[in-house]
């Protein structure tokens, strides 16, 4: 009964090795139990129940040679094995695939001197290589050595334990090689035998990929504009991360004083998701209520708690600020040309931009001459200034000439972009004024004695308003002998005065004639003497004309 079950699990074993289709001679005839293997067929890859070989009968006896050389990683596994190299004691070159050859991960090629002199140095390899394209890990290599052998060192150094000698490396990349060499010598005449082993693990790894998600935001303004401008700003979100921002937000608070187009007091855009190296770019037209110095930076939110903060961007809101003045003369005189003196400054903080300034031209003036460029238009002088930087001033003037007696007053204004319009006024009197020729003629000079002699009296309003009560008086010598008067007014004799009355008025370039008839009594050079005055002239006029009267 034993036998039978020794022989049921020997076939089922022999099944499961068959079946795997990983096993080899040596390992066939240990399970046989029929004994040593010839070294020709040792390590290699049966199928059949009598170890023959399926692809190959025999491969033809070749001289040893030895291991291959370390090839530089990844090193490819050999396609076969080395041809056995024996000596007396046995082979001292071998290859064993881990765990079978036909299911190889681990190969190992043990290279050993053919024989060594007692007592000598001598090194060997042990080199193990990963046959698989998957990283092989934790392999331990496994050196048992003869008795008669004395270890002296290894590259690399070996963990001894007596006889025991353990190499462990932490990891061998797909079709990568690790090679070992052992120096040591023989101490007895014996021959040698050490017989080396492999343990590996083959890791399943699965990888899980972290990334990070960055933002970055920044944010732009205008640096300076007018009260009356818009305040650009140009947002840009990026993702510099290696993972997707998701639900990105940018949030810019604004401050007192600034709103947006639809007088909210907030920009928010709400961006959504930004791949990694995305950005997105937002622009915004703010108004400022005011001027003044504003300041705000961007907030950038993304999900997972991720908040970061662009700079701070400060905009200076000016504005500009119009004053004006306008002199000239309070009074003047009919007559002379009248002139005006416009000054305009900008007091504001702001360029003041268009710059126009326009002087209404009053009624009752001619001849209009304005300065520096200033053109006529319609019944406005007009100067285009350009722009006024703050603190500056721009005067300009006009001239016209009165051509009545009247008050004029006329007013100048200035407009310019984004300042409010600004008007000054001035006024002058024009007043005329009497200037009173007067002219004293006698018609026939000389005369003889007994003629008669007429005097003509002429008074001429040279002035640019109407003179008023002008009165004649003639005063005669004792040579003249009065016989008659007459002309604007009645006169009057008075002994040797001959009085006049009064005119009324006398107009602007008018004239008033008076005639005196004298006769000559009294030969010599005679005078007579003539005074005016008038309401004007505050003072009389005196005019005198000499006569010669011979017998």
């Amino acid at each position: 009964m034993k036998a039978k079950s020794t022989a049921l699990v020997v076939l089922l074993s022999a099944a499961s090795i068959l079946l795997s289709g990983c096993y080899s001679c040596g390992t066939y005839h240990r399970w046989k139990k029929d004994g040593p293997v010839a070294p020709e067929v040792e390590h290699k890859f049966f199928w059949h129940k009598d170890c023959m070989p399926l692809r190959a009968a025999q491969e033809e006896q070749r001289e040893p040679v030895p291991a291959p050389a370390p090839a530089p990683r990844p090193a490819p596994a050999p396609a076969v094995a080395p041809a056995p190299a024996a000596s007396d004691c046995g082979p001292y070159i071998v290859r064993q695939v881990y765990p079978s050859p036909d299911c190889g991960v681990i190969q190992l090629d043990k290279t050993m001197p053919r024989e060594v002199q007692l007592n000598a140095p001598f090194n060997y390899s042990i080199r193990v290589t990963n046959l698989t394209g998957v990283p092989v890990t934790d392999i331990v290599v496994t050196e048992q050595t003869d008795k008669n052998y004395k270890y002296a060192s290894s590259d690399p150094a070996a963990r001894a334990d007596g006889n025991r000698l353990v190499w462990s490396i932490d990891r061998l990349e797909p079709r990568a090689g690790k090679e070992i060499i052992v120096v040591g010598s023989a101490t007895g005449t014996d021959c040698m035998e050490h017989c080396s082993s492999v343990t590996y693990v083959i890791p399943a790894c699965a990888y899980v990929m972290v990334t990070e998600a960055k933002i970055k935001v920044t944010k732009e303004a205008s640096e300076e504009v007018l009260v009356c401008d818009p305040i650009q700003v140009k947002y840009v979100v990026a993702n510099t991360g290696t993972g997707v921002a998701r639900d990105v937000k940018v949030v810019d608070t604004l401050p007192d004083g600034v709103q947006t187009g639809d007088g909210k007091g907030q920009v928010l855009y709400t961006v959504g998701d930004l791949a990694p190296a995305q950005s997105k770019t937002f622009s915004a037209l703010l108004k400022a209520q005011k001027t003044g110095k504003y300041s705000s930076n961007a907030v950038a939110t993304a999900s997972g708690g991720v908040k970061v903060e662009s700079s701070a961007t400060t905009t200076l809101v000016t504005q500009p600020v119009l004053a004006i003045t306008k002199t000239g003369p309070e009074k003047l005189f009919l007559g002379r040309p009248v002139s005006y003196e416009i000054k305009l400054t900008n007091k504001g903080d702001g360029v003041a931009k268009d710059v126009v300034i326009e002087d209404a031209i009053p009624a009752g003036v001619t001849a209009p001459k304005p300065s520096d460029a200033g053109v006529i238009s319609g019944s406005k002088a007009l100067w285009r200034v350009g722009t006024l930087a703050p603190n500056a001033s721009k005067t300009v003037s006009i001239s016209y000439m009165p051509s009545q007696i009247a008050a004029l007053s006329n007013t100048a204004s200035a407009t310019a972009y984004c300042a409010d319009g600004v008007r000054a006024s001035a006024s002058t009197t024009v007043s005329g004024i009497a200037a009173i020729l007067l002219e004293v003629i006698d018609v026939d000079d000389p005369i003889a004695l007994g003629d008669e002699e007429t005097y003509i009296i002429v008074a001429t309003n040279q002035g640019t308003m109407p003179d008023t009560n002008i009165s004649i008086v003639c005063t005669l010598e004792e040579n003249f002998q009065y016989v008659s008067s007459g002309g604007a007014t009645t006169g009057t004799l008075t002994g040797n005065t001959i009085t006049f009355a009064p005119l009324p008025s006398l107009a602007p370039k008018a004239k008033a004639t008076w005639q005196v008839k004298l006769k000559a009594l009294k030969a010599g050079d005679v005078r007579i003497r003539v005074e005016m005055n008038t309401d004007q002239l505050g003072r009389p006029v005196v005019e005198t004309e000499a006569t010669h009267i011979y017998e």
